[in-house]
């Protein structure tokens, strides 16, 4: 019997309005072989956590580029650990300054891809974690 695919929910959450690396994300982790479950454009971080939840996800990747990271994405970790699903590992994309990656990683943010990132290193990070 073959190993379940891995279930990752990609999410935009905030006012964000740009979508295109999500898909382009999404679109990378399908051809490695993982189901995705794409939530569309602004989200609260109770919607993400409810459908992450909801579908049985092992992953949340979330894309921001709104600069809202800091109040956005340490509640949604927070949520997680409430529900008793901080086994769910938190990956972010986006315009994210350096200076506020420690930050997120202190609040239970597993990696912070950056511009520049390859979905190479992504879909690598993500089976590192859960392999």
């Amino acid at each position: 019997m073959a190993d379940k695919p891995l279930r990752v929910l990609v999410g935009k959450i905030g006012l964000d309005g740009h979508d295109r690396g999500a898909k382009v994300v999404a679109q990378a982790l399908r051809d490695a072989g993982m189901e995705v479950i794409y939530t569309g454009l602004r989200q609260t971080p109770e919607q993400i956590v409810e459908t992450a939840l909801q579908e049985d996800v092992q992953v949340i990747g979330l894309s921001i580029l709104s600069g809202a990271h800091m109040q956005l994405i340490p509640p949604i970790v927070e949520m997680l650990r409430e529900q008793d699903s901080s086994d769910i590992i938190v990956v972010v994309g986006g315009i994210i300054p350096r200076e506020d990656i420690t930050y997120l990683k202190e609040h239970g943010v597993a990696e912070v891809f950056t511009p520049g990132s390859s979905t190479e290193d992504i879909i690598g990070f993500i089976k590192r974690k859960l392999n």
